[in-house]
């Protein structure tokens, strides 16, 4: 999995909680990363009906509270994909082996168990749990 869900969701915290809107070079300064890869993100996050953009003003806002969006929700926007996809199988093993004629079909097994597991679980979680849970690291450390 490449790193589009982990800046979506942080880019989604930082304009749930910003006291104004907020743009991409602020977006991106966070993230460790350039405007441009932001806004690609926010466009498929706006696309999804997640966020909308401001013209003019320069920032974006969220379109439903933050308890109203869930991980799953944001995946699927950012990946462009209704389904969960995590791993993958090798492309060529032999079926003159026993192990290489019967591993695609037990792997595709387990690997949809485990896909599923995290399909359940980023749909039961919310934008608005990672900002309690990093409002509790916060605490924790000691930062206002």
């Amino acid at each position: 999995m490449d790193t589009k869900f982990s800046v979506a969701v942080h880019a989604l915290v930082l304009i749930s909680e910003a006291p104004l809107t907020i743009n991409s070079d602020q977006i991106a300064a966070s993230v460790g990363t350039n405007a441009s890869y932001i806004r690609k993100i926010l466009s498929l996050l706006k696309k999804a009906g997640i966020v909308e953009g401001r013209r003019g003003i320069g920032g974006y806002s969220l379109t439903a509270a933050s308890e109203q969006i869930t991980l799953l929700q944001i995946y699927q926007a950012v990946m462009e994909s209704r389904t969960v996809h995590l791993l993958d199988i090798h492309q060529n093993p032999s079926d003159q082996c026993v192990v290489g004629r019967f591993i695609r079909p037990v792997m595709t097994g387990m690997f949809a168990e485990a896909e599923d597991a995290f399909t359940r679980a980023l749909a039961g979680k919310t934008l608005a749990d990672c900002i309690d849970a990093i409002r509790k690291k916060m605490d924790e450390a000691g930062n206002p």
